[in-house]
Formats: C-alpha cells, sequence, structure tokens
C-alpha cells in the first residue's frame, strides 16, 4: 500500500491514527512508528470496530498456527536443533517451551484418561451369577440364600458350601462362603491411648497413630474424626484429625483405583515441571565448559520432556485402533532415547564418544532422583486425595 493510500485508509495501521506516544505503556513514539519500540503494540488511536476487532483475532490466530506450525516440525523432526534456534534468539517463531510443554502434557493426560474411562467395559464385576454381573457381597449373598430356597436347602453356611460352586462364578478369585456370611465375632481390641503414644519415640509416634486409626475406623466404621477421637479419648488436635480423615480416602482409594490413578496421573506434569529444574543442575554440571546458562540447559529439557508427551499423543491413535500399547512401548524404549542423543549431539555439539557417556550419565542420574523425587511428590498428593 502506497504512502497517500495508506494515510487515507481506515485501517488502524493508517498513518493518520498513530500518535506521539504509546497508549499502552506510554513510550514515546514518532509518527513513523506503526509499532511501539518498548511493548510492540500497534501505535494507533483509532476507536476499535468490529471490522478492526475480528482482523486482530483472525490475525493472531494465524501467528500462533505459524509459531505451533514450526514448534511441532522442528520439535519433532529436528532434536536439539529447536532449542539452538530459541537460546539464539529465535523466539517469536516457536512457542514457549515451558508453556508448550505444560499445555501437551495435560491434554495428553486428559485424553489418556478419556481412553481409560471409555475403554472399561460396563458392568465389570469380579463375581457372576448366571452370568449377571453381582456389584456387592450383599447381592450374592441373597442369590445364595435364594437358590438355597429353590432347591429345598437348610440355609446354613455349612450346607450353603454344597452349592455355591454352581452359582458363583469368580474370576481368578477364591471367596470363603462361611466367610461371606457367618457373622463376624466382635473383638475387644485394646487400643493405644495418648499416654502409650507419650512412651513410643518421636519418629514413630505418628506412623503408630496412623495403623491404629485405620483399625479402628475398620473396626467401628467411625467416618466423622471428631467422634472418633472423642470414643478413642484422644487429642482433637489438627494432625489427629486430619491423620483420621485419611482412612475415607483409603476407602476411596480402593473402591476406584481408577480414579486414584487417574488423579495421581493428572499431577505427573506438574511433577515433571518442577522436576526438570532439579534435573538441569546436571546439564549445568556436565556441560560447564559450554556457553549455555543454566536456564538454556532447562528449555533443552523442556523440549525433551515436550517431544516425549507429543510422540506419546500421537501414539494414542494407533495403540486405540489396534488395541495394543505397543507404538507407545517403542516410543519410550527406543525412539525417546535415540531423540535424546541425537538432541545432544545437534545441541551441545560433542562428538558421538563424549555425548554417549554423558548420555549414560544423565539416564542414570534421571532415574535415580526422579525416583526418589516421585515418591515424596506423590506420597504428598496421595495425602490430598
Amino acid at each position: 500500500m502506497k504512502k497517500n493510500e495508506l494515510s487515507k485508509s481506515s485501517s488502524r495501521k493508517a498513518s493518520k491514527y498513530r500518535g506521539p506516544s504509546c497508549l499502552n505503556c506510554g513510550h514515546p513514539l514518532d509518527l513513523t512508528d506503526k509499532y511501539c519500540a518498548n511493548c510492540s503494540q500497534l501505535n494507533t488511536t483509532k476507536q476499535l470496530s468490529i471490522t478492526d476487532f475480528f482482523n486482530e483475532f483472525f490475525s493472531s490466530i494465524f501467528t500462533y498456527d505459524s509459531r505451533l506450525r514450526y514448534t511441532l516440525k522442528d520439535l519433532l523432526f529436528k532434536p536439539g536443533t529447536i532449542t539452538k534456534n530459541y537460546v539464539e534468539g529465535q523466539r517469536l517463531k516457536y512457542a514457549n517451551p515451558f508453556r508448550f510443554f505444560l499445555s501437551v502434557s495435560i491434554i495428553f493426560f486428559i485424553i489418556q484418561g478419556l481412553i481409560n474411562n471409555l475403554g472399561l467395559p460396563n458392568g465389570d464385576s469380579a463375581f457372576k451369577v448366571n452370568n449377571n454381573p453381582i456389584e456387592n457381597v450383599n447381592e450374592i449373598k441373597d442369590e445364595i440364600k435364594k437358590a438355597a430356597k429353590d432347591n429345598n436347602i437348610i440355609t446354613n453356611p455349612d450346607s450353603l458350601t454344597q452349592i455355591f460352586d454352581s452359582i458363583i462364578q469368580g474370576e481368578g478369585s477364591t471367596v470363603s462362603l462361611t466367610e461371606l456370611i457367618k457373622p463376624k465375632k466382635k473383638k475387644n481390641t485394646k487400643y493405644l491411648t495418648e499416654a502409650d503414644y507419650d512412651t513410643i519415640q518421636w519418629s514413630n509416634r505418628t506412623i503408630e497413630r496412623a495403623f491404629q486409626y485405620r483399625k479402628y475406623y475398620n473396626d467401628t466404621k467411625i467416618k466423622n474424626p471428631d467422634a472418633a477421637l472423642d470414643s478413642l479419648k484422644h487429642k482433637k488436635t489438627k494432625l489427629n484429625k486430619w491423620i483420621y480423615s485419611k482412612n475415607d480416602a483409603i476407602d476411596r482409594a480402593v473402591e476406584n483405583p481408577f480414579g486414584f490413578a487417574n488423579f495421581l496421573m493428572g499431577k505427573i506434569p506438574f511433577f515433571l515441571f518442577f522436576f526438570a529444574p532439579f534435573f538441569a543442575f546436571f546439564f549445568w554440571i556436565l556441560y560447564s565448559k559450554k556457553k549455555y546458562n543454566y536456564m538454556e540447559h532447562l528449555v533443552f529439557i523442556f523440549h525433551i520432556l515436550s517431544f516425549v508427551f507429543l510422540a506419546l499423543l500421537i501414539c494414542l491413535i494407533p495403540d486405540l485402533i489396534f488395541g495394543t500399547d505397543a507404538f507407545m512401548g517403542i516410543t519410550l524404549a527406543f525412539i525417546g532415547p535415540f531423540y535424546f542423543y541425537k538432541a545432544l549431539r545437534n545441541f551441545y555439539k560433542q562428538n558421538r564418544f563424549i555425548t554417549i557417556f554423558k548420555f549414560v550419565i544423565l539416564n542414570n542420574i534421571f532415574f535415580i532422583s526422579a525416583t526418589i523425587a516421585a515418591i515424596i511428590f506423590f506420597t504428598l498428593t496421595a495425602a490430598v486425595y
């Protein structure tokens, strides 16, 4: 567009709408400045119209699409090169590595969770009676009693065992019918008092209290922490109430292990996000003679992690089609390690022998430190379930 045409245009970029200062940050501008040199905002004083709004909206979409396209292409097919370009100043070309990692990893676990939930067979149960799924033990008892009555058998535990095998079809499980029907005897269990806890070593006191509260919870089925602590005559401290309340969480985890697993899996992106800075410290030591600083090593790690989740996300499609985890297995066992090696070579520019040596060291450091950190992190995560 020529200069005189631009001045007559109704576009927000037209020179006639330019001001002497940026409306966003107040930075002084010349009338020849199309954008602010300080914050990059368009230098315009024109009021926002519907046409301008949608023009900027679609422009931002295409701009992000360009960054996403370059990020996906270079991340998948140019290991290490994307990090090299990014740390050398090509920032606007690629998506932010930290935000991109969180996005792709969270999307992976959301889709993985949906697939797992949709893939569970309806009415799946540990027991079946006449090929009909049974949801709980009480239903099993009712079916056994009904069958016993129809066959003129006295309904007591000993005689009912004669028809047990013909009624209940377990999936690899063995159930004692006597235990199902025979009333449990009340246990006269002696629970520790607060005075007893004072005699236990401080480091073992909380663990012992947790086991005792679990036993009391199972014996009495009291869910309310205040009622349970009153009954035990224990102090109603925040710690004691919190320990007792975790019994309900344990039951929920046992009753719905898939839900608990999904809860933990959903925290993996955040675990890796906070673990990566710790792992970057070892890169900083191993490559101390290189020109890269700590943050640039961290960018490299997030690009590696982003590739892993992006590759796993791609593998979800063929694995879902063929009903297998083979593609994910191949990615984690072979493609991932090879990609990591190539990224080290392309980014740090060292020979094969040194790269392989550091590759082995970094893998060992990752698995050892990640295991320790994961135990701590997921223990704390489970504590708030």
